[in-house]
């Protein structure tokens, strides 16, 4: 397909209900211009940045030299360095989505950043931080990223009942999904008795929230497992080693599938209508880790198989140019539901635990972006003293 506008793929997305954001961030695609060209030309209406790719942007290349230089020529320490470098991307970031923030009063136009991972088991600290980091990039379409470990959910709800607008990241399973959505609406509710009691706090209307659940990685792990009782199977047991390849590939997407009728069903009926009256929005899906990992599958399945409206899709670079070239439009997320459950229980009696799964992702989801992290201040904290003896 070509790339005029109206036959580029990624445009017809967006009018199927799905905006698209993209999982990058550095600065060079911030002053170069690249940014805006995806907001003309693919319907891109905001970014997400997490410990990782501010890792590869900053300690991987030389774009932030120059700053780390005159940075510490000013005696600016190496953390406070590396807040600087991170807001300085945000800020800009965030004022190139500023036109997409107001064109949809709100509900596009954000950008990403993420808390300290190290605080991820620290409702209190995680309260602090992303607090800390609203005040530090200044912008109003900006989300705080906040994990959804059991601390961070509960810190989540505190800061939605103070007004703040927050993704929520590292969502891997159906339970810790509605954990996530219950907090909104709760958080919510504590907002509109805050303010019918007088207290100066932002109306219902000015929270925005996703919730980034989770795709590619599932089907990873899932897929991993299979093959190992395939290898047991192939000795002997037919039947089950060709469930076990039916299975393959089939986890992530109805894991999505199910949590996308779960947000159906929470943004509805009484309760939700009550805070909706206000102006309260719903808190869309975000479909998070939706490039293909296994070079077997098609390489836009996790996008082509999760379309449908109040969603959003964040896309790293390969997926964007591949999606852009051959995706095929199909409103697919609320096909197959039935399909779905049966996968899952289908897993379930072949031996994989999915709360053992979801589990371990999220232990290893938070691990890495710590990692990720710590690398990054090293890589920063380097640069910095090279910086010094140079000065």
């Amino acid at each position: 397909m070509g790339d005029a506008f109206g036959d580029n793929p990624l445009q017809r997305l967006a009018t199927a209900g799905q905006s698209i954001w993209y999982d990058n961030i550095r600065r060079s695609l911030l002053v170069d211009g690249g940014l805006a060209e995806m907001m003309s030309r693919d319907a891109v209406t905001g970014v997400t940045s997490n410990p990782t790719i501010f890792m590869k942007a900053i300690a991987e290349t030389t774009e932030y030299d120059d700053s780390i230089f005159d940075l510490a020529q000013q005696d600016v320490d190496p953390r406070q360095t590396l807040d600087i470098l991170m807001a300085q991307d945000i800020q800009m970031a965030a004022d190139i989505l500023r036109p997409a923030w107001e064109r949809t009063h709100g509900k596009d136009g954000y950008v990403s950043l993420e808390v300290d991972p190290a605080l991820a088991h620290q409702a209190e600290g995680t309260v602090a931080e992303a607090h800390r980091l609203a005040y530090l990039v200044d912008r109003p379409n900006v989300m705080v990223k906040v994990p959804a470990t059991t601390e961070g959910v509960e810190a989540f709800r505190r800061l939605v009942a103070q007004g703040a607008c927050i993704n929520v990241t590292l969502i891997f399973s159906l339970e810790r999904y509605r954990q996530v959505v219950e907090a909104y609406i709760s958080g919510l509710e504590a907002l509109a008795a805050g303010l019918d009691a007088g207290e100066q706090l932002p109306p219902l209307s000015a929270v925005a929230s996703v919730a980034s659940f989770f795709v590619s990685r599932v089907d990873t792990l899932v897929d991993a497992k299979l093959d190992a009782l395939a290898a047991a199977a192939a000795k002997g047991d037919a039947p089950a080693l060709t469930q076990f390849k039916r299975l393959r590939g089939k986890a992530a997407v109805a894991n999505a599938k199910l949590a996308y009728q779960y947000f159906l069903s929470a943004f509805s009926g009484p309760r939700w209508e009550a805070l909706e009256a206000r102006g309260a929005r719903v808190q869309r899906p975000l479909w998070a880790s939706t490039s293909t990992k296994d070079p077997s599958y098609r390489d836009v399945v996790y996008a082509e198989e999760l379309i449908g409206p109040q969603t959003v899709n964040t896309m790293p670079q390969v997926l964007l140019d591949a999606f852009r070239d051959h995706g095929l439009i199909a409103s697919t997320l609320s096909s197959d539901v039935e399909k779905a459950r049966e996968r899952l229980a289908g897993l379930e009696e072949a031996g994989i635990n999915m709360a053992a799964v979801t589990a371990q992702l999220e232990v290893e989801g938070v691990k890495a972006f710590a990692d990720s992290f710590t690398a990054l201040a090293d890589a920063v904290a380097a640069k910095y003293a090279i910086a010094r003896e140079g000065g």
